[in-house]
């Protein structure tokens, strides 16, 4: 299970119990730009996922990455239409879940 299919079932027990780095309320945007490149790049205890390392980036970005953005658009020239999707939709429900709040 990835960082992506986690969302809709995730608390902050689960995600700490499952082994597998995700993202958390208490992140900042350069946090989860980290997060992201170690899904991007497999390392760092996350297998090497485009879909959940552009959904982090996504979220990286919406709290002020700057870099995050950068990566989520190279990343998206990599990817086909539905992987993008994909990706936007998780994002969308890691925020609905609660899990991550954007900045004002």
């Amino acid at each position: 299970m990835n960082a992506q299919e986690m969302a809709p079932e995730i608390d902050q027990e689960q995600g700490q119990n499952s082994g597998l780095p995700l993202p958390a309320a208490d992140m900042s945007g350069d946090d989860l730009f980290r997060l992201g490149m170690m899904y991007s790049s497999g390392q760092g205890g996350c297998p090497m996922d485009r879909v959940s390392a552009h959904m982090i980036f996504n979220l990286a970005a919406m709290k002020g990455s700057i870099e995050a953005r950068v990566y989520r658009r190279e990343m998206s020239q990599e990817m086909e239409q539905d992987e993008i999707a994909e990706a936007q939709k998780a994002a969308r429900r890691w925020i609905d879940a609660g899990v991550v709040s954007l900045a004002a």
